[in-house]
């Protein structure tokens, strides 16, 4: 089968996830307008066919949704397809899925966590390439000292920023970013 897409509305804008016989194969975050999005899909997928999505896919669009709007939402469990994905790559996508909403963790974090500690950087490349956001939580990996480090998605660290903002994150054992005094 070739793999479908579906489109849909959230509180931060038009997000879309792919899937195939094997689970998710992509996931986007907004871009400046839905014709845009429908572009990236296309380039990323060209196959891919916009369709009404099977339960399981809209399972994970509701938990989405949901995530986008404040809730505490664990999509850890989400079926992704990770064929193609190199196997460090796979790695570090497992220990992003496992923070939970509004904690971060920074690249030497999850470096350590994958017992290659000099690995920092090639922690921020595979979540720089991460085919998956938000469902792999890139937007949770901090640069050292909390630091916001990159992010690939349009809108870049302002998007990391909302979304981390929406999840009213923690860094580290401090205050919330947005906790009230």
């Amino acid at each position: 089968m070739s793999p479908r897409h579906a489109v849909f509305t959230t509180a931060i804008g038009p997000c879309a996830i792919a899937w195939g016989d094997q689970g998710i194969v992509g996931a986007w975050l907004p871009d400046v307008d839905e014709a845009a999005l429908r572009r990236r899909i296309q380039r990323r997928l060209a196959a891919s066919i916009e369709g009404a999505a099977p339960a399981v896919i809209q399972a994970v669009i509701e938990r989405l949704q949901a995530l986008m709007d404040g809730e505490r939402v664990d999509l850890s469990g989400s079926p992704l397809d990770m064929t193609g994905q190199p196997d460090f790559h796979r790695r570090a996508y497992a220990i992003a899925l496992a923070i939970p909403p509004g904690e971060t963790r920074s690249y030497g974090e999850i470096a350590q966590q994958l017992g290659e500690p000099g690995s920092a950087r090639a922690v921020g490349q595979a979540m720089g390439s991460n085919p998956f956001p938000p469902i792999v939580p890139c937007h949770r990996v901090l640069a050292a000292g909390g630091r916001s480090g990159g992010f690939s998605s349009p809108g870049g660290l302002d998007m990391k920023r909302r979304l981390l903002g929406i999840e009213r994150a923690r860094i580290g054992s401090e205050p919330g970013l947005f906790d009230e005094l």
